[in-house]
């Protein structure tokens, strides 16, 4: 069977437009795919690194302050930090001349390694005294935040005021000891004796 030249440029351009299917469909198409897929990826990882070095340049901002704030305040449980709280509340009182009429703490459901307990407190003075209260709450190395503040005078056009705080601080839960590390410490000194 002898093909006209025509029907030969007829078929090798068919077979042409097939092969370049094929390669469209197994090669080009995937590789393009996969290029999409890794430039997603990479942005990804991109926005994940900016994250991290974000994250440490912080933790290298806040850091010192962590650390100041655990050695002389953080404490390891909760009846150390409601004593430290209690106390510290009747002290900058005391030093600002702010006479307390409550003082109430309230512990709050457990959450995590960090634990919050909460204060009521109640008071009445002059301004200087509330202020000068409230100078040494913000300016307190122990961990304690207002939550909320009621200021009010107690007769008008005077300079007395009743101040209503909601106080908190955290600590850090003491974790038990886990079963497994009792048990090998079970083991371990029975194996001495």
């Amino acid at each position: 069977m002898i093909l006209s030249k025509r029907e030969r440029l007829i078929i090798t351009v068919t077979l042409i437009v097939l092969a370049l299917l094929g390669l469209d469909f197994y090669v080009v198409t995937p590789l393009l795919d996969r290029l999409a897929a890794i430039e997603t990826q990479k942005q990804v990882l991109l926005d994940k690194m900016e994250r991290g070095t974000a994250l440490l340049a912080n933790k290298r901002r806040i850091g010192p302050k962590w650390q100041e704030m655990t050695a002389s305040g953080l404490k390891r449980g909760p009846a150390e930090a409601e004593s430290q709280i209690l106390h510290a509340v009747q002290n900058w009182s005391r030093q600002a001349g702010l006479k307390l009429s409550s003082l109430k703490p309230e512990r709050l459901p457990e959450k995590k390694n960090l634990q919050e307990i909460s204060f009521q407190a109640g008071g009445t003075g002059s301004m200087s005294a509330v202020s000068r209260f409230l100078w040494c709450i913000e300016t307190a190395k122990v961990p304690i935040r207002v939550k909320d503040l009621q200021l009010g005078a107690r007769k008008e056009g005077t300079d007395d005021l009743t101040l209503q705080l909601r106080l908190s601080t955290l600590y850090q839960a003491v974790q038990p000891p886990a079963p497994a590390a009792e048990g090998a410490a079970a083991k371990k000194t029975g194996g001495s004796e």
